[in-house]
């Protein structure tokens, strides 16, 4: 198996659309064996499914992520964790674990507005104020 955070920082970014990393992890047997930070070489939005099935992620756990993004997750097979927040890392063990705190209906409606000049909070995935969204 194989997963991919939205990375930044060394937490999980949070709004899928604008992520300049992933970090990927390979499982096996429920224990990562090699992670990886991989840049997305300026692609953003829709274009980042694409970059996932290059990489041959079959997990995604991010914060916000728009409808768009995760019709296009799905048409590629990959299984959506969204709503998550926190360390990339204890998020992955927490999902290795079963006990991933995620919101399976996280969405984010605000493409176009810029939430950390605007004062934006998307408090249905934790970006509030952080400039990420």
């Amino acid at each position: 198996m194989r997963i991919a955070v939205t990375y930044a920082g060394g937490e999980i970014f949070q709004h899928f659309g604008r992520t300049e990393q992933f970090k990927v992890y390979d499982v096996e047997n429920g224990q990562v064996v090699h992670s990886e930070v991989v840049g997305t070489n300026g692609q953003g939005h829709g274009a980042l499914a694409g970059v996932l099935q290059q990489l041959h992620a079959d997990v995604l756990i991010c914060g916000g992520i728009g409808g768009g993004a995760q019709a296009a997750l799905a048409s590629a097979g990959i299984q959506l964790y969204g709503g998550a927040s926190g360390p990339a890392d204890a998020a992955v063990d927490a999902f290795l674990a079963g006990r991933l705190a995620y919101d399976p209906a996280v969405h984010c409606d605000h493409h176009g507005e810029h939430h950390a000049e605007g004062g934006h909070a998307c408090g249905h995935h934790g970006c509030a104020g952080n400039g990420g969204c």
